[in-house]
C-alpha cells in the first residue's frame, strides 16, 4: 500500500479538488476534463450521472466518459470526500449488476441523467484488511514509516514553504513597497550556500481524529469463529481514551464484548450495540469528537499542493542529500502499533499476495495488442507501472542481499559468485566471481558490462521490437557493493543434453563456441538495423565461419515458454580503439604488473550510441554531398549552399539523437534545393562491434571487408576525439550551449553528446585555457573527477564491511578529504566492542589517513581519466560542492548543518550560531553538543560551542545510505510521438497544432506514467514555455509550478533541472503580474545555485538579470541597480571587460542608475558602453548608435535633470517592460541539463533584446517577429552572431 503517511489525506483531497484536475494539461481548454480522462479522448461521451447511495447523503453525482472502465468509476466514488467510506461494493443499473471488469460503454442504455445504485457487498477477509489499511491512511491514523528502499524525506517538496516565508520577513511594511524588497534586499552575491536552503519548514502536526487503530491481540478468529463470518479483530483507541474491541464480520464491522484479558467477540447488546458497514462510520458513532477532527484534518490536508502529498506509484522518489536531525519536527519517530502489522494487512497470513512471476508479467504485456492508439495507451501504461514496481521489488531484494539477509543458492561458491533468488528475482554481483572477464579487466570489466547491459537492454525495450523479448534488468549500487537484479528467464538454468548449447545465439562459451540458431536472424537483424550494427562474420576456435545481426557477446536464448529472448547487450557498440590501443595492454601471463601508461583497468571502453548516431549523421551529409555533386556538376553552387546548412544542422542537432534524424537532415537538403532532390535510401551505414576483438578473418575477402569495417570504427573514434569534443569546448567557451552546473548535469551533457566519462581528462586540458568561461568549466571537470575517485576508493573499502561499520567508514573518509585542515590527523569513530564479533572484516579504512586518500584518489584519475591532478585538489571554499557530488554518488544521507571544514569557519561557527537563534528550521534540541556548527539548525545554539571536537564529521551525521538504482525502463513512443509533432508543428510557426498536439501528449505522458515522473516535470517544464510564448500566462504559471514540485519529488530539491524549473516560474509569475513571489521563486533558485555551483556561476548573469528588471519594475530603483552591478561584475569576469556581453549590461546599468538618480554615474556607464560597441561593432552598427542617443540623452539630463528626468523614466519605463519581456526567451538557457539545443538560450538572456532596436523590440513584443519567439531553441542567441546580423543589415 501507500509508502507515504502524508497519503492517508491524498484520496479524499483528490475529489476537493476534482474540477480543477484539468490544469494537468487542458489549462486552456477547461471544461469537460473527464472526457481526457484514463483512456480515450471523445469529449462527446463525457456526461453525469447520479449514484444513489444506501447512507447519507443518498445521491451523488460523477461526471465520467463512456470510454473509461467501470472500475475507474468505482475509484472516482472511493475518492469523493461524501463517499469515503465505501470499499467493498457492486454497482446495479436498473437492477442489473454491472461488471466491474468492462469498459462503461459496455453497460446498457447508460447515458446522461442514468442512475446507478451502489449495493454493499459482504467482505472477504482481504477486503476486510484493505478497508482497514485505507480508513487509516484516510484519518491520518497511520505513523511514520520507516522505509528499506526510500531514504529520509524521501520525494520531499520544498515548493509550498518558499513563498509562505517571504511575507514574514517584512510584516511591517506590507502596504508599501517595503515588503516587496525584503525579498531581495539581504541577498549576498559572494556568500556561500547554506543548508538550511535545503530543508522544509517545521511541520505543524495535523489534527488527531483517533489515538489509534491497530489489529486486535485476539486475531486471528479462531476455527469455529471463522465459519460464522468472523474476518479480523481490530482495536481503537478514541481521542476521548476509550478503547474498543472491534469485529469485521461479512456483514460490517460492530463493537463487540472483548476486553485485554477477556475474549467475546459478539455485538454488544444496546444501547451500545454499534454497528455499520464501513469502519469510517463505526468510529463516527463511538467517538463524539471524530467527526469534527476529521473535517478538521481534511481542511489542514487542502492547504497543501496536491502533488507534494501524492504518493509515487511510478518512479523511485529523490533521496535529499541533506536532511534534518533525527529529533526534528519534520522526521519524528511515533509509535504506531500498526506499523508492525502492516505487511499482514497489505498481503495476509500466507503472505502470497506479493509473489509475482516478474518475467511472464513484462513478456506478457509486451505481446499485447499496439494497433489502435486506445491499446497502445493502455499497453504503455501497464508497461510504465510494471517497470515501476520491478525496479521498486529489485532494489529491495538488491538491498537485502548486500546486507546479507538473503541465503545464498550456492554458499559454497566465493561470494563473489554467489547467486541469490528473492521475490522471484535472481540476484548476482556485478563481479567477476567466476572468471568470464579474465581477460578484459576482471571485475572492473564484470562492473562496467553491467552497467553497459541495462544501457542495451533499455535501447531494445525503445525500440520495441515484436517478438524479441529481454529480461527485467535492475543494477544497484550500495554499501560498495553492485548488485544485478533479474528478472528469471524460463529454462535460463535448464541442463541442455550433451551436445547441445546453453546459448541459442552468438557465443556461448566466451568465443571459442558461436551458435548461429537461423529463428534469431530475422529479429537481431531488426535491432541490429536500428541499433547501426552491421551484420558480419565470427570464426570460432576452430575457425569455422558463422555470419551474426549482432556482437559475438550478443546472446540469444529461446526460453522454455518458446519465447526468444535477448540476453548480455553490453556490446551493442564498438570499441573505442584509439583509446584502447594507447592505455590498454593484455594481462600478462605471470600477472605481473602493466606498464604505467598502459594501465587502463578494462577492455570494455566502448563508444556511446549517441556519437554512433551522431557520426551516421555525419556520413549522410557527406553521403547527400556526394549524390547532389553526382546530379550535375553545373550545379555545383548550389550543392555547397546545401552543404552549409546541413553542416550546421549538424552541429545544432548534434546533442539531440532521435530516429528521425537522417529524415531531417534529408528535409533541410530538399528545401534547399527543390529541384535536386536526393534519395536517401541507398544510404547505409553500420558499425562492427566486433572489430579489434581478436577475430581473425580466414579469406582474403573477409580479410578486405574487415580491413574496411576497422576504418570506419576508427573514423567514428576520430569523429569523437577531433570534431564532437572539441566542438563541445568552443561551445562552452561562446556560450552556445547553457553552462553545466554540476557533475550529473556535466555527464548527462556529455552523454547527449556521446562523449565518454572517461575523457574528463582529456578536457579538463582542452580547457586549460585564459578564457574565464574554460577556466569555470575546468574547475567543475576536476571536482567531477575528484569525486568520481572518491566514489572508487570509498566503494573498496565499504565493499567487504559489515554493514554497521559504513558510517563510520563514510564519515572517516569524508574527514580524509574535507576536514584535513581542521583536524590533518582524523581518528574513525567505531566501536571497539563490535568489532570483536566480525574477526574476518576488513577494517582497513581506519588505517586512511588524508595524505593517503589523496595519493589514492590521483592514482585513480590518472589511471581512469588519464590525468594529472598535480596540485589541483579541493577548492577553497567549494567544500560543500564536493560534499555533495560524493554523497549524490554514494547515496549517503547527512544531516543538515554548516559543517566546519577549517579553523576559521570553526570560530565563525561560534560566532554566527549566536546570531542566527531565530529563523529555527528544525528544532534538535537532544544533538550531540561534539558536532561543529555553523547555524543551519540554530535551536542548538544553546548547547555549548566550547565542547566540539575537531573532527568535521562524525559517524552520527551519516544518517542513511540509500541504494543508488540504474535501470531499463522504455520511455512511451506515443507520448514521445505526440510531443515531437507539437515541437515541429510550433517550429513551423503553427501554434494551435502545436498547442494541441502538446496538450495531446501531456495529457498521454500523465496517463502513461503517471503524474509524479521526470518525463512529466520535462513535459511540464516544455508546455510552460510554449504556452507562455503563445501568450496563454495563467497556464504556463500553472504547468510551471507543477514542473517544479514534480521535478523536486522524482529528481532532487537541489537538482539542476529543479533549478531551471524554479527560474522559468519566476519569469512567468512575474509576467502576470506577480513579481514579489516570482522574486522569491529566483532567490531560492539563486540559493541553490550557490550550494549546487558556488557563486558566480557564468549563466547566473541572466538570472540576476532577470531579478533586477523585476525589481526595477516594482520601482524599487536603488535595489534593482545593486542587482545589475552584480550581474555586470560576473559578466566581466566571464566574458571579459571589452565584450558585448558587458557593454549591453553597462547599457542596462547605466539606465538603472539614471533611475535611481546618479546620473554622473549613469553618464559613466553609458559611456563605457559606448566605446565597447564602438570598437567591437564599428559605428554604423544600430547597438552603436542606440548607446550613443542614450549618451547624448544622458549627458543633457545631467546637465537639466529636473526636466529630462521624467521624460527619461517614461522611456525607461517602456525600455523595462522591453527587457522583461525579453527575460522568458534566455530559460531554455539552463538547458545545460538536458543539453539539447534548448540549451543555447544562454547568458545574457534578457539583456540581448537591447541590442536590437526600440522599434524593432516592440514590434516583437506585439507578436511580430513570431517564428524566432516560438522556436526558443536555437538561432539568434549568441549575442556575437546577432549583431554580425544586425551590422549586415
Amino acid at each position: 500500500m501507500a509508502e507515504n503517511h502524508d497519503d492517508a489525506s491524498k484520496t479524499e483531497l483528490v475529489e476537493s479538488v476534482e474540477p480543477k484536475k484539468n490544469v494537468n494539461g487542458e489549462g486552456v481548454e477547461g471544461e469537460s476534463l473527464q472526457g481526457e480522462g484514463i483512456n480515450g479522448h471523445h469529449v462527446e461521451n463525457v456526461f453525469q450521472i447520479t449514484i444513489n447511495l444506501p447512507h447519507e447523503p443518498y445521491k451523488t453525482q460523477i461526471m465520467l466518459s463512456t470510454q473509461e472502465q467501470v472500475q475507474d468509476l468505482r475509484q472516482s466514488i472511493v475518492e469523493q470526500p461524501r463517499t469515503f467510506q465505501y470499499s467493498c461494493f457492486h454497482l446495479e443499473h436498473k437492477g442489473e449488476r454491472i461488471n466491474d471488469f468492462i469498459e462503461l460503454s459496455e453497460v446498457p442504455e447508460l447515458k446522461a441523467g442514468s442512475e446507478l445504485t451502489l449495493v454493499e457487498d459482504p467482505y472477504t477477509e482481504k477486503e476486510a484488511r484493505m478497508h482497514v489499511i485505507r480508513v487509516r491512511e484516510l484519518i491520518g491514523a497511520a505513523g511514520d514509516r520507516t522505509d528499506a528502499l526510500h531514504g529520509i524525506l524521501a520525494g520531499l517538496s520544498l515548493h509550498d514553504g518558499i513563498v509562505l516565508d517571504e511575507p514574514a520577513k517584512g510584516t511591517d511594511g506590507a502596504k508599501s513597497g517595503n515588503a516587496d524588497s525584503s525579498v531581495m534586499e539581504d541577498y549576498d552575491f559572494s556568500a556561500p550556500g547554506f543548508v538550511k536552503n535545503l530543508l522544509p519548514p517545521p511541520l505543524e502536526p495535523p489534527p488527531k481524529t483517533v489515538k489509534s487503530i491497530s489489529v486486535s491481540p485476539w486475531n486471528p478468529p479462531p476455527y469455529h469463529l471463522r465459519a460464522k463470518g468472523h474476518l479480523l479483530y481490530l482495536q481503537v483507541t478514541t481521542n476521548e481514551g476509550e478503547q474498543h474491541q472491534i469485529t469485521a464480520h461479512v456483514g460490517g464491522f460492530y463493537v463487540n464484548k472483548s476486553s485485554n484479558s477477556k475474549f467475546d467477540p459478539f455485538p454488544r447488546p444496546a444501547p451500545k450495540d454499534y454497528a455499520a458497514h464501513s469502519l469510517l462510520n463505526l468510529i463516527s458513532a463511538i467517538s463524539p469528537s471524530f467527526d469534527a477532527s476529521f473535517k478538521a484534518l481534511l481542511e489542514f490536508n487542502t492547504k497543501k499542493d496536491l502533488l507534494t502529498v501524492f504518493q509515487l506509484s511510478n518512479a523511485i522518489p529523490a533521496n535529499p542529500w541533506l536532511v534534518p536531525p533525527p529529533s526534528s519536527s519534520v522526521t519524528t519517530h511515533q509509535s504506531d502499533l500498526t506499523r508492525t502489522q502492516e505487511s499482514y494487512l497489505i498481503s495476509g497470513v500466507e503472505n502470497t499476495d506479493t509473489l509475482r512471476d516478474w518475467n511472464e508479467e513484462f513478456q506478457s504485456t509486451r505481446e499485447m495488442p499496439k494497433d489502435a492508439v486506445q491499446d497502445r495507451v493502455f499497453r504503455e501504461r501497464l508497461t510504465s507501472k510494471l517497470f515501476a514496481d520491478y525496479n521498486d521489488a529489485a532494489t529491495r531484494g538488491a538491498m537485502m542481499v548486500a546486507r546479507g539477509e538473503v541465503a545464498p543458492l550456492n554458499p559454497t561458491e566465493s561470494r563473489d559468485a554467489q547467486i541469490f533468488v528473492y521475490n522471484n528475482i535472481f540476484f548476482s554481483f556485478g563481479a567477476d566471481g567466476v572468471g568470464t572477464f579474465g581477460t578484459d579487466g576482471g571485475d572492473e570489466a564484470a562492473r562496467v558490462a553491467t552497467g553497459k547491459d541495462v544501457m542495451g537492454v533499455k535501447a531494445v525495450n525503445n525500440l520495441d521490437i515484436q517478438g524479441l523479448f529481454t529480461p527485467g534488468t535492475v543494477v544497484v549500487d550500495y554499501l560498495g557493493k553492485r548488485i544485478v537484479g533479474q528478472s528469471i528467464v524460463p529454462g535460463i538454468f535448464k541442463q541442455r543434453e550433451p551436445g547441445e548449447h546453453q546459448i541459442d545465439y552468438g557465443g556461448v562459451e566466451g568465443k571459442d563456441v558461436v551458435a548461429d540458431d537461423k529463428n534469431f536472424a530475422p529479429l537481431f537483424e531488426k535491432v541490429s538495423k536500428l541499433l547501426r550494427v552491421k551484420k558480419h562474420p565470427v570464426w570460432d576456435k576452430e575457425g569455422v565461419r558463422h555470419e551474426l545481426e549482432g556482437s559475438v557477446e550478443t546472446k540469444g536464448l529461446i526460453g522454455t515458454d518458446g519465447r526468444k529472448y535477448a540476453l548480455d547487450l553490453y556490446r551493442v557498440t564498438p570499441l573505442d580503439v584509439p583509446w584502447l590501443e594507447q592505455y590498454w595492454s593484455e594481462p600478462t601471463k605471470d600477472g605481473s604488473a602493466k606498464p604505467k601508461e598502459k594501465n587502463y583497468p578494462h577492455r570494455m571502453a566502448v563508444l556511446r550510441p549517441e556519437l554512433v548516431e551522431s557520426y551516421g549523421r555525419v556520413k549522410l551529409r557527406d553521403y547527400i554531398r556526394d549524390e547532389l555533386a553526382k546530379k550535375s556538376d553545373s550545379s555545383k553552387q548550389i550543392s555547397d549552399a546545401s552543404k552549409e546548412p546541413a553542416a550546421s544542422g549538424d552541429a545544432e542537432d548534434e546533442a539531440e539523437s532521435t530516429a528521425i534524424e537522417d529524415n531531417k537532415a534529408a528535409e533541410a537538403e530538399k528545401k534547399e534545393t527543390e529541384q535536386d532532390r536526393v534519395d536517401i535510401s541507398g544510404f547505409q551505414f553500420a558499425l562492427n562491434p566486433d572489430v579489434f576483438c581478436g577475430q581473425q578473418p580466414q579469406s582474403d575477402e573477409d580479410k578486405e571487408e574487415w580491413a574496411k569495417d576497422e576504418a570506419e570504427v576508427r573514423a567514428a573514434c576520430g569523429h569523437l576525439i577531433l570534431d564532437v569534443i572539441p566542438r563541445l569546448i568552443h561551445e562552452l567557451q561562446e556560450g552556445d550551449v547553457g553552462f553545466p552546473m554540476d557533475g550529473l548535469s556535466l555527464s548527462s551533457l556529455l552523454h547527449k553528446r556521446g562523449i565518454n566519462i572517461r575523457y574528463l581528462g582529456k578536457i579538463a586540458t582542452l580547457a586549460d585555457k585564459e578564457d574565464p568561461r574554460l577556466q569555470a568549466l575546468k574547475r567543475l571537470v576536476i571536482q567531477e573527477m575528484i569525486s568520481r575517485g572518491f566514489k572508487h576508493v570509498t566503494n573498496q573499502r565499504l565493499r567487504y564491511l559489515p554493514v554497521p561499520f559504513a558510517a563510520s567508514c563514510v564519515a572517516h573518509l569524508l574527514n580524509c578529504l574535507l576536514g584535513e585542515e581542521l583536524n590533518p590527523a582524523p581518528v574513525a569513530e567505531t566501536d571497539a566492542s563490535l568489532k570483536s564479533m566480525y574477526p574476518e572484516a576488513d577494517f582497513s579504512f581506519e588505517e586512511t589517513t588524508p595524505e593517503s586518500l589523496k595519493s589514492d584518489i590521483l592514482a585513480e584519475v590518472a589511471l581512469r581519466y588519464r590525468f594529472d591532478l598535480g596540485n589541483n585538489w579541493v577548492e577553497q571554499g567549494k567544500q560543500l560542492q564536493m560534499l555533495r557530488e560524493v554523497s549524490l554518488k554514494l547515496g549517503l544521507q547527512l544531516e543538515a548543518k554548516e559543517y566546519a571544514f577549517t579553523k576559521q569557519h570553526l570560530s565563525n561557527s561560534a560566532a554566527t550560531t549566536q546570531a542566527v537563534t531565530t529563523p529555527a528550521t528544525n528544532g534538535h534540541a537532544n544533538g550531540s553538543s561534539k558536532k561543529k556548527k555553523k547555524g543551519s539548525s540554530p535551536p542548538r545554539a544553546a548547547s555549548p560551542i566550547l565542547a566540539i571536537p575537531s573532527q568535521t564529521f562524525h559517524v552520527d551525521d551519516v544518517q542513511n545510505i540509500v541504494p543508488i538504482v540504474k535501470e531499463a525502463s522504455p520511455k512511451s513512443v506515443l507520448a514521445e510521438e505526440a510531443l515531437e509533432a507539437g515541437r515541429i508543428s510550433v517550429a513551423q510557426d503553427q501554434k494551435e497544432l502545436g498547442q494541441e498536439l502538446l496538450l495531446e501528449s501531456l495529457s498521454l505522458h500523465e496517463q502513461i506514467y503517471g503524474v509524479l515522473h521526470p518525463e512529466v516535470a520535462r513535459v511540464y517544464h516544455q508546455l510552460s514555455n510554449l504556452l507562455y510564448t503563445l501568450e496563454e500566462k495563467s497556464a504556463a504559471v500553472e504547468l510551471a509550478h507543477k514542473a517544479v514540485i514534480v521535478s523536486e519529488r522524482t529528481l532532487g530539491v537541489d537538482h539542476a533541472e529543479t533549478v531551471l524549473n524554479y527560474l522559468n516560474l519566476g519569469l512567468f509569475e512575474h509576467a502576470t503580474g506577480n513579481t514579489k513571489a516570482a522574486l522569491a521563486y529566483m532567490r531560492h533558485a539563486l540559493e541553490l545555485w550557490k550550494i549546487i555551483y558556488g557563486p558566480n556561476h557564468p549563466d547566473s548573469i541572466t538570472t540576476i538579470n532577470n531579478a533586477a528588471v523585476m525589481l526595477q519594475s516594482m520601482k524599487q530603483y536603488h535595489e534593482s541597480r545593486l542587482w545589475f552591478e552584480a550581474s555586470l561584475s560576473i559578466c566581466e569576469e566571464v566574458s571579459g571587460k571589452q565584450s558585448i556581453n558587458t557593454a549591453t549590461l553597462l547599457f542596462q546599468l547605466s539606465q538603472a542608475l539614471a533611475l535611481d538618480k546618479d546620473m554622473r554615474a549613469a553618464v559613466n556607464r553609458m559611456r563605457e558602453s559606448y566605446n565597447i560597441f564602438n570598437s567591437v561593432l564599428g559605428p554604423e552598427d544600430r547597438n552603436t548608435k542606440e548607446a550613443e542617443q542614450w549618451l547624448e540623452q544622458l549627458t543633457q539630463t545631467a546637465v537639466s535633470q529636473a526636466k529630462q528626468l521624467q521624460d527619461l523614466a517614461n522611456k525607461k519605463i517602456r525600455r523595462v517592460q522591453l527587457t522583461t519581456r525579453g527575460t522568458l526567451r534566455p530559460q531554455p538557457q539552463v538547458g545545460q541539463t538536458s543539453a539539447e539545443a534548448d540549451g543555447r538560450e544562454t547568458r545574457s538572456g534578457s539583456n540581448q533584446f537591447d541590442q536590437r532596436s526600440i522599434e524593432e523590440l516592440l514590434k516583437y513584443i506585439e507578436g511580430g517577429d513570431s517564428p524566432k519567439k516560438s522556436t526558443p531553441k536555437k538561432r539568434t542567441t549568441n549575442p556575437k552572431r546577432r549583431t554580425q546580423k544586425a551590422s549586415g543589415a
